[in-house]
C-alpha cells in the first residue's frame, strides 16, 4: 500500500479549502440571517461609539427613522437590479439613476406646468421610466447587444435629456412643493405613538410594490420563466419560453420603478432635479451593490426579495452611521469607501454561493440537444 505524503503547502490548501466550505455551508446558507447579524452588529458598535462620545450627532433610533427617507429609493432600484440581474446573461442596468432623473422631470412638468392630475402624472412618469426600460430591453434582448454597453450608453443619453429638457435647473412649485406630503415622516397608526417618526413612502411606496414584486417573482409565469432564462438560457428556450420577450420585460420593470422612484424623489426634494439619481456617485452603484449584497448571483437565476430589503436596511444605516463618525465632506467619500469594500465583499459572498449551490447539486448543468432552436 502507497502511503501519501502531504506537505505543509498542501495542508494550508485544504485547511482554508475547509474553512470556505464551512463558510459557504453556513453562514451564507441564510443570506438574510447573515445581514441581519450584521445590522446588529452595526447597531452594537454604533451604540457603543454614542455611549463613549465617538459620535458627531446622537445615534438613536429616531436618527435611524429619519435615515429611511434614503431607504425607498435605494430599495426599489435594487428591486430593479433583481430583475435585470435575474435574467442571466450578464444582465444588469447602469441607466436606472439616469432614469429616475428623466421620469423626474418628466412628471414635474406634467404635474407643475401642464396642470394633470396627480394619479394621472404619477401613472404617466412611470409609463415613461417603462418606456425608458424597453429600450434598454429591445437592444439588449432583441439587438443582442451587452447590458453593460448598453445601459451605460442610456445613462449618459438620459442624463443629458434630462438636463436638457429641464434648462439644467430644478423644477418646482406650488403643486410640487405640497407633494413633499407623500415623503415626509408620519407617526404609524395603533402603535405609532412608542415610535419615531416613520417616512411616510415606506407605506406609500415600498411596501405596496414589495409586495406585488414579491408575488410576480413567486407566484406567476413570469417570475417562473425569469429563474429560468437566468439559470439555464438555451434549456429556457427548449422549454418553449420566449427568452427575448422575458428578458426584455425585466427591463421594462425595471424602467417601471425607476420612473417611481422618480416620482418619490420630486417629493423627498419638494423639486425636480435633473440631477436627483447622478448626483454624486449616482444611484446604480448603491442599486446594484445591495442587489449583489441581498444574494442576488450576478450570473443569473439566483435571488430573492428579503435579501434585497435587509441589505438596502444595511447599507442605509451604514451610511447613516459613517456621517456620525466621519462628519461632512469625509464622511461622503468614506460612504464610497465602504460602498466599494461592501460591492467587493458581496461579489466574493456571492462566488462562494454559487460554488456551494454547485457542489450539492442544487444547480447543474442542463443537457440539451446538439442543434438547438433559434433565440425566441
Amino acid at each position: 500500500m502507497t502511503a501519501v505524503t502531504t506537505t505543509p503547502t498542501d495542508q494550508r490548501r485544504g485547511a482554508a479549502g475547509g474553512i470556505r466550505d464551512w463558510f459557504a455551508s453556513g453562514v451564507l446558507k441564510d443570506r438574510a440571517a447573515l445581514l441581519l447579524g450584521l445590522i446588529i452588529v452595526l447597531l452594537v458598535v454604533m451604540s457603543i461609539l454614542d455611549a463613549v462620545g465617538a459620535t458627531s450627532g446622537r445615534f438613536n433610533s429616531d436618527y435611524l427613522a429619519s435615515s429611511l427617507i434614503a431607504f425607498v429609493p435605494l430599495a426599489l432600484l435594487a428591486l430593479a437590479e433583481l430583475f435585470v440581474i435575474v435574467s442571466g446573461r450578464g444582465g444588469i442596468d447602469l441607466s436606472v439613476g439616469s432614469m429616475v432623473s428623466l421620469t423626474g422631470i418628466v412628471f414635474a412638468m406634467l404635474y407643475q406646468q401642464v396642470g394633470l392630475p396627480l394619479p394621472v402624472a404619477i401613472v404617466l412618469g412611470v409609463l415613461f421610466g417603462a418606456v425608458l426600460g424597453a429600450i434598454n430591453g429591445f437592444l439588449t434582448a432583441y439587438l443582442g447587444y451587452p447590458a453593460l454597453i448598453t445601459t451605460l450608453a442610456t445613462f449618459y443619453a438620459y442624463r443629458s435629456i434630462a438636463l436638457v429638457v429641464s434648462d439644467q435647473r430644478p423644477i418646482s412649485g406650488p403643486e410640487i412643493s405640497a407633494f413633499y406630503d407623500a415623503a415626509k415622516a408620519v407617526e404609524l397608526p395603533v402603535i405609532g405613538g412608542s415610535l419615531p417618526l416613520v417616512p411616510l413612502g415606506v407605506v406609500t411606496f415600498l411596501l405596496p410594490v414589495a409586495i406585488v414584486a414579491w408575488f410576480v417573482l413567486n407566484r406567476t409565469t413570469f417570475g417562473r420563466k425569469l429563474y429560468a432564462i437566468g439559470t439555464n438560457d438555451t434549456a429556457a428556450q427548449w422549454a418553449g419560453i420566449d427568452t427575448r420577450r422575458t428578458r426584455m420585460m425585466a427591463f421594462v420593470t425595471a424602467g417601471a420603478l425607476s420612473g417611481l422612484v422618480g416620482v418619490y424623489t420630486v417629493a423627498q426634494f419638494a423639486s425636480a432635479r435633473p440631477d436627483a439619481g447622478t448626483a454624486g456617485s449616482g444611484m446604480a452603484l448603491p442599486a446594484i451593490t445591495i442587489a449583489v449584497l441581498g444574494g442576488v448571483a450576478i450570473t443569473g437565476g439566483i435571488g430573492r426579495l428579503g435579501g434585497i430589503l435587509l441589505a438596502a436596511l444595511l447599507i442605509v444605516w451604514l451610511n447613516a452611521s459613517i456621517l456620525l463618525v466621519v462628519p461632512g465632506n469625509e464622511g461622503a467619500q468614506a460612504q464610497l469607501l465602504a460602498l466599494g469594500v461592501v460591492l467587493l465583499g458581496a461579489s466574493l459572498l456571492s462566488n462562494a454561493t454559487i460554488r456551494r449551490r454547485q457542489a450539492s447539486g442544487l444547480t447543474k448543468p442542463v443537457s440539451v440537444p446538439a442543434t438547438a432552436p433559434g433565440s425566441r
